[in-house]
C-alpha cells in the first residue's frame, strides 16, 4: 500500500516528466527564419557564402539560430504569400527591393520601437535614405543597406571590331566619333551607334542598304531584365499615376516606348524582340551575356549576378541624356522583418548582424554598393579585385547623382 509521501513523490516525478519537454523547449534557442528570393541572392554562386554567414552566426550564438531558405525568384512571391496566409511566415525577408516589398504592403514590421529600445544609430545614414523607408501609417519598415546604380555596359570587343570609340565614362561628357567629332551623348547618338553595331548574317550593318533585318546575328542594344517602367525611365523619371490617383502616361515615356518599338520592328532594327531575346542563342533573355549584344542598360547587381564568363571584354559607361536630362535609375535592397514574427527582438538582432556586422561580406555577394557613404571606397577596393583592372567604377558612384 502506497504511503501518502510515496504517492506524492510519484505524482511529482510524473508531473516533472510531463513538464520536461516544455522546460527544455524554453531553454532551446529562438529560431529566426530567413527567406531569400524576392530579390538577388539565389544565384548558385551566391548561396554558399550566405550559408557560411548563417553557420558563423549559429556557431557564435546559443540563444538564437538562423534557418535560411532559398526560393527561386519566379516563385518567391507566391511562396511567401502562401507561407504568410498559412501562419507559417518567416521572420526576415531579403534582400528585397521596392517592387518585391510592395507586393507585401502593410506586412512589414515597424522597426522604430526596436531602433529606440536598442539605441541603434541612424546618423550613419543620409537622412533621405532613412526617410525612403518610412511609410505613413506603417512606420519605419526598413533600414538603408544596398544600392545598385545603373549605367551602360558595353562589349569592348564588338566596339573594337567595328572601329568605334566607347561610350563616355563621365556623365554629361560628349561622345567622340572615330574622326574626332564630338557630339552630345544622348539617345539619338546611342541609337546611331547601336545601328552601326547591328550586323546581319552576311556581315552588313543596319545602316547599309543590303542589311537583312530578318537575319540579325548581332544587335547594338538591348536592355536586359527591365520592366516596361524600367525601360521607359531611360528617357526620364515618371509615374503612371498622378497626384489625384488618375492613370497617366508621361509624354517622354510614350517617346521611350515608341523608341523601343522602332528599335525592334522598324526598317533598321537595332535591338532584339522578346521572341528573339528569349532564345538559347541569345542567352534566354540575358542577351548581353550571350556576347551578341554591344550595349545594354544594367544595374550593379547584374555584374555579379548575371554577366557570366562568356563576355570577357567589357566595360561600363555613362547613361545618355534625353531632352537634356540624364536619368540613371536606381535599385535599392534591404532586409525586412515581417510583422507576423513572434520574435521581433531576436529578428532585429539578426537583421543588424546581416546588415552591419556581416553587411560588407554580403554586399560582395550581392554586388551592391553600401548605402553608407563612408563604406563605398572600401567596397570597391574589394569588389574590383574580381574583375578586369580597367573597369570605370567611377561611373557607378557618379550615377547616384542622376
Amino acid at each position: 500500500m502506497l504511503t501518502k509521501f510515496r504517492l506524492f513523490t510519484i505524482m511529482l516525478v510524473a508531473l516533472m516528466l510531463v513538464l520536461a519537454p516544455t522546460a527544455s523547449a524554453q531553454n532551446e534557442p529562438v529560431i529566426i527564419r530567413w527567406f531569400v528570393g524576392l530579390g538577388t541572392g539565389i544565384n548558385p554562386d551566391q548561396i554558399p557564402p550566405q550559408e557560411q554567414i548563417v553557420a558563423d552566426f549559429n556557431a557564435s550564438h546559443d540563444n538564437i539560430q538562423i534557418e535560411v531558405t532559398f526560393v527561386d525568384t519566379s516563385a518567391a512571391i507566391d511562396t511567401l504569400s502562401i507561407l504568410i496566409a498559412s501562419g507559417d511566415a518567416p521572420d526576415i525577408v531579403g534582400p528585397v527591393g521596392v517592387e518585391g516589398s510592395n507586393a507585401f504592403a502593410e506586412a512589414w514590421l515597424d522597426l522604430h520601437p526596436l531602433i529606440e529600445s536598442t539605441g541603434y544609430d541612424l546618423t550613419q545614414f543620409d537622412e533621405q535614405s532613412i526617410d525612403f523607408y518610412f511609410i505613413e501609417g506603417e512606420g519605419q519598415v526598413g533600414l538603408p543597406y544596398a544600392v545598385f546604380p545603373s549605367f551602360i555596359i558595353y562589349n569592348t570587343a564588338l566596339f573594337d571590331e567595328a572601329g568605334l570609340n566607347y561610350p563616355p565614362t563621365e556623365f554629361g561628357a560628349p561622345y567622340v566619333w572615330s574622326d574626332g567629332t564630338e557630339v552630345e551623348w544622348n539617345i539619338e547618338t546611342m541609337t546611331e551607334l547601336a545601328r552601326l553595331l547591328t550586323v546581319d548574317a552576311n556581315g552588313y550593318f543596319a545602316t547599309e542598304p543590303e542589311f537583312d533585318p530578318n537575319a540579325v546575328e548581332q544587335f547594338g542594344f538591348h536592355g536586359v531584365f527591365h520592366s516596361a517602367r524600367g525601360h521607359a525611365s531611360l528617357f526620364g523619371a515618371g509615374n503612371v499615376v498622378d497626384e489625384e490617383g488618375n492613370a497617366v502616361i508621361p509624354d517622354h515615356w510614350r517617346d521611350a516606348w515608341n523608341w523601343y518599338y522602332d528599335g525592334m520592328f522598324g526598317e533598321t532594327p537595332f535591338m532584339p524582340t522578346e521572341q528573339i531575346a528569349s532564345g538559347d542563342a541569345w542567352g534566354n533573355g540575358n542577351t548581353f551575356a550571350s556576347g551578341r549584344v554591344a550595349m545594354s542598360t544594367a544595374h550593379l547587381w547584374y555584374i555579379s549576378c548575371c554577366l557570366g564568363d562568356q563576355v570577357t571584354e567589357w566595360n561600363i559607361g555613362a547613361v545618355p541624356s534625353y531632352n537634356g536630362t540624364i536619368t540613371a535609375k536606381l535599385h535599392a535592397d534591404n532586409f525586412r522583418i515581417l510583422e507576423a514574427t513572434e520574435n521581433p527582438e531576436e529578428a532585429f538582432e539578426v537583421l543588424i548582424y546581416l546588415t552591419d556586422e556581416r553587411g560588407a561580406d554580403l554586399l560582395q555577394v550581392y554586388g551592391g554598393m553600401p548605402a553608407r557613404l563612408s563604406e563605398q571606397e572600401a567596397f570597391f577596393e574589394t569588389y574590383a579585385q574580381s574583375y578586369p583592372e580597367d573597369i570605370h567604377w567611377n561611373v557607378v558612384t557618379s550615377a547616384l547623382s542622376y
